[in-house]
């Protein structure tokens, strides 16, 4: 269902953000900053790095307002918000966290709620963990309770960011003239999108696209993906002069691009290539088959996180071959693409996603729960 603005509450939400290293921690914190401003919310969102801002989100978003979050900030005379919510166990400033105790104690009854938005996971313990609540028992934040907040793929968690123009966005878009404004002449060749850390089997994929029957072009996002690629080509060319001989494989190189313009590689290409956890929303979305690089963990938990949700999208076995391969887990060799079968898979998850309310309806129906 594409849930309109169906609960309204009129709050003023603190969203604390720290950007870590690949954007996707203030990805989801704008979309959820935009989503809660489009329902009529008040929005502060408070990040130690807004420079990807510049690019992800370049016309900002009516009713948020980005607060720098420096080392110490002087909360007094802030008015703190209604809802607290610390993204991804930030560790919200302990000056803000006394503000924030402070009104509720000049309140004398309890208001709004502090949320701790979680990761993404189609593991078990997101359904068993999701609302929980979690007494503070030191600091500032003494005597407060925290509530954790599961996103999820099941009616037991906290759905995902799903705007309610995406479908109609989708449909009115036109691939080819986003192309050509890019300066890409489409020519019915195969497009496949690339966003990615340092995948350990990029090479298998580059030498089976150039040998392919069908010609494809590569649509290599700008940053990591980029680097790798090029520097792959640069050394194949160097040893191995003839390896695309026949020209069935092309590149172009992106420029860095938005959140709307990322919505746009995705619906443009016949296969997209993602990595981290916003992306692998927005992948599902645009209803093509896809190819999830999850971000390694040293002790190997990404394994039964990318397990879990092979199994959510009940894959067929040459997709879940193929990710085990792309993300290095296991001595596989990089089987074939199998799109069709990688469709309808996709397709048949899309549709149960959208039996469940979207993120942005279930935090703010959470966060009215007994306000």
């Amino acid at each position: 269902m594409w849930t309109i603005c169906s609960v309204k509450t009129g709050n003023l939400w603190d969203i604390f953000c720290k950007v870590i290293d690949n954007y996707g921690d203030i990805g989801v914190c704008w979309r959820l900053s935009k989503g809660l401003a489009a329902c009529g919310e008040r929005v502060r969102l408070w990040v130690d790095d807004d420079r990807a801002l510049s690019w992800m989100a370049p016309k900002g978003a009516p009713g948020v307002e980005v607060r720098h979050w420096t080392p110490s900030i002087q909360a007094d005379g802030l008015a703190m918000g209604n809802i607290l919510v610390e993204a991804f166990g930030c560790e919200i400033a302990p000056e803000l966290i006394a503000a924030y105790a402070q009104r509720k104690k000049a309140e004398g009854h309890p208001i709004g709620k502090w949320i701790n938005l979680e990761y993404l996971s189609a593991e078990s313990f997101a359904e068993r963990s999701h609302g929980l609540p979690s007494p503070v028992m030191t600091g500032p934040g003494a005597g407060l309770i925290k509530h954790f907040f599961y996103p999820g793929f099941t009616a037991a968690t906290g759905g995902l960011l799903r705007e309610p123009d995406l479908a109609q966005r989708q449909a009115w878009f036109d691939r080819v003239a986003w192309l050509q404004q890019l300066g890409i002449k489409f020519q019915g060749e195969r497009l496949v999108s690339l966003f990615c850390y340092e995948p350990p089997t990029l090479g298998e994929l580059m030498d089976q696209l150039a040998v392919g029957a069908q010609p494809t072009r590569l649509l290599v996002t700008s940053g990591r993906a980029a680097v790798i690629v090029a520097n792959w080509v640069e050394k194949k060319n160097n040893s191995q002069p003839g390896w695309n001989r026949h020209g069935k494989l092309s590149f172009s190189y992106l420029p860095i691009l938005s959140q709307h313009d990322f919505d746009h590689l995705l619906w443009t290409c016949d296969l997209n290539f993602v990595r981290g956890e916003d992306s692998l929303v927005r992948a599902l979305w645009a209803n093509k088959p896809f190819v999830w690089q999850i971000y390694p963990q040293h002790d190997d938990a990404h394994c039964g996180k990318l397990d879990a949700f092979l199994e959510l999208l009940d894959a067929p076995p040459s997709m879940r071959a193929f990710h085990q391969a792309w993300n290095g887990i296991g001595n596989a060799i990089l089987p074939s693409l199998a799109l069709p079968q990688w469709q309808q898979a996709v397709t048949k998850a899309l549709y149960l996603q959208l039996q469940h309310d979207d993120l942005v309806t279930q935090i703010m129906r959470f966060a009215q729960k007994n306000h």
